[in-house]
C-alpha cells in the first residue's frame, strides 16, 4: 500500500471501528477510537445520515484499509473473487485473510500490518524454505512459515515474538514459538473473519 499521510487514528475514527493500525496501542485506553468515538473534524459530533452509496462506499474503505490495501490492489483482488466459484464476497474475506502481510500479523510475529509489510519486504520471512518477499502473496495450506535463519536472533524480531506469545491464533494456523514457525493447516473459512464487515455491501458497489 503506497504511504498514507493521514493520521492513523483518524482512519480508525472515521471508519468507527478498530482497525489496529498502530498495533498494541489499540487495545490500551489510549485507543482514539475508545477516546472519542466519532469522525473526526469540526462536525464529528453531528449525527450522519448515509444512505445507499454511502453505506458500500464506508464498508469497502473499511475492509481496505483494515486490511492495508491500496484501492488498486483492493479491486484487483475482487477480480479475483469473482472469478472464483462460490460466494464472491466470502471468496474475497477468505484471499484476503490468506495475504501474507495478514498472516505474519495474525500469529503475532509484527506489530501491525503495515509493519508485518515492512518486515517482509526486507527479507525476513520465508516459506517453505524459499524467500517470501511480496507482502500480497497468498498463503496455501501446507505452507510452513518462518523467519530466516539470521533474522531468528534479531533482537527487536525476538522481542515481538516474545510480546506477543499469548496472543489468539487462529484455529487455520499452528505457531510453533521455540522454532519460529507457523504450519498452514487448512485454508480460513468465513467464520474466521472476526472483523465486523458486511461483504455483500463491498460485492455490491462493485457490481453497480
Amino acid at each position: 500500500m503506497s504511504r498514507s499521510r493521514e493520521s492513523l487514528c483518524r482512519i480508525c475514527r472515521t471508519e468507527r471501528v478498530k482497525l489496529f493500525l498502530k498495533g498494541s496501542k489499540c487495545l490500551t485506553e489510549k485507543c482514539s477510537v475508545e477516546r472519542r468515538p466519532y469522525p473526526p473534524g469540526e462536525h464529528g459530533r453531528a449525527r450522519r445520515r448515509i444512505l445507499g452509496y454511502g453505506i458500500q462506499l464506508r464498508e469497502k474503505q473499511k475492509l481496505k484499509r483494515y486490511y492495508c490495501m491500496s484501492e488498486k490492489q483492493f479491486r484487483l483482488f475482487f477480480k479475483r473473487a469473482l472469478q472464483k466459484r462460490g460466494v464472491t464476497g466470502e471468496n474475497l474475506l477468505i484471499m484476503l485473510e490468506r495475504r501474507l502481510d495478514n498472516v505474519v500479523f495474525l500469529i503475532g510475529f509484527s506489530h501491525s500490518r503495515a509493519h508485518a509489510r515492512q518486515l517482509i519486504t526486507h527479507g525476513h520471512f520465508r516459506i517453505n524454505g524459499r524467500k517470501a518477499s511480496i507482502p500480497s502473496m497468498l498463503v496455501n495450506k501446507g505452507d510452513v512459515l518462518s523467519f530466516r535463519d539470521k533474522s531468528k536472533k534479531h533482537e527487536e524480531l525476538k522481542a515481538i515474538v516474545e510480546f506477543n506469545k499469548n496472543k489468539t491464533v487462529p484455529g487455520w494456523l499452528e505457531v510453533d514459538r521455540k522454532k519460529v514457525e507457523t504450519n498452514i493447516l487448512s485454508f480460513p473459512t468465513r467464520e474466521d473473519v472476526t472483523f465486523p464487515v458486511e461483504e455483500h455491501l463491498v460485492v455490491e458497489l462493485y457490481s453497480k
